[in-house]
């Protein structure tokens, strides 16, 4: 992106120079409490035609067939959006569409992160004049080997600094390599404008500790799975950024509502089912096997960008015992 334009600086300054006490989202409202973040979203999938264009069409269509589902929200631009594949102006161009077809009380939480501080500083302002609710930034990596926990708190307090919105913290070791430390977090989750984090390394004992150590903080836990999502719940997370909710989003929330209401071996049972089919669509096949399932839940998955290819036959057929052994398909 270009840099920031002396507009867009003096306007993020003169909003900083009003300090935090002002009722934003996210900054420190007159009881001192950050926006709340709890409940289930889906990350949402960016489909393209088959000459790899955007299709906001089908875009728009998805989510509209989600709008009967309880989510909080939607995540916008996460992984499972294929963020690193899309042009600045697309990534924009999508969470701008979100913003235009979803109800105005369902949360938007664009991914805004990118490599360099001053880039995500400059994508998470135009991300907020789009119409994003808050930007979940994930941890830069190319040089994972010097993002130690003072780079790391460096970054995202300058970036939480600037930014007319909550910063979400988004660790998702298994595409970075890199997991955001804890020691980094706490220290982080003090910051006013920091309102949380979604974990999506699957270590539970991480997610425990995390909770434990920022609970005096106003700091919420999101789940980055749902084949977690119970353990998390139980452990203190507040709700999940779950691909399996591009399919099976009523199931995901019906899970939710099960720990919320202390119905732990229902909600045991269905976690179970939820584990295989979860696995499919993230670890063993990824985004091209969640658009594969979306278009056999009767969505529309459709074609990922390039190098990112489809499933082979060999593929596709395990991807669908995974959801049929489960009772799904």
């Amino acid at each position: 992106m270009e840099m920031l334009g002396p507009r867009i600086w003096v306007s993020v300054q003169q909003g900083l120079s009003r300090g935090l006490s002002r009722n934003v989202k996210g900054w420190a409202s007159g009881e001192g409490r950050k926006v709340d973040i709890a409940g289930v979203y889906p990350p949402v999938t960016t489909p393209f035609t088959a000459t790899a264009e955007v299709d906001y069409g089908k875009l728009e269509e998805n989510l509209y067939k989600m709008g009967t589902i309880p989510f909080r929200g939607f995540v916008v631009q996460g992984s499972t959006g294929e963020f690193p594949f899309l042009t600045s102006r697309e990534r924009l161009e999508v969470v701008s569409r979100v913003r235009q077809v979803i109800p105005k009380d369902k949360l938007l939480l664009a991914g805004s992160g990118c490599e360099s501080t001053q880039a995500t500083v400059e994508m998470t302002v135009s991300m907020a004049q789009v119409g994003a609710d808050a930007a979940m930034v994930v941890t830069p990596c190319y040089f994972r080997g010097r993002m130690t926990s003072a780079a790391l708190i460096h970054h995202y307090t300058k970036v939480a600094d600037l930014s007319p919105i909550p910063v979400v913290l988004y660790s998702v070791p298994a595409n970075t390599g890199l997991d955001l430390p804890v020691d980094a977090v706490v220290t982080l989750s003090q910051h006013p404008n920091i309102v949380g984090m979604k974990d999506s390394g699957g270590d539970v004992t991480r997610i425990g500790l995390i909770v434990h150590k920022t609970s005096k903080q106003d700091f919420q836990v999101l789940a980055g799975s749902a084949g977690f999502l119970m353990a998390s719940y139980a452990l203190g997370a507040v709700g999940g950024v779950c691909a399996l909710a591009n399919v099976l989003g009523a199931q995901v929330c019906q899970l939710e509502r099960l720990c919320l209401t202390g119905q732990w071996e229902a909600a045991q049972k269905l976690q179970h089912r939820l584990i295989e089919p979860n696995s499919a669509v993230t670890r063993r096949f990824g985004i091209p096997g969640l658009k594969k399932t979306m278009d056999w839940f009767g969505y529309y998955g459709g074609p990922c960008r390039a190098p990112l290819q489809e499933l082979s036959p060999a593929e596709e057929e395990a991807l669908h015992m995974d959801f049929s052994s489960n009772g799904w398909l």
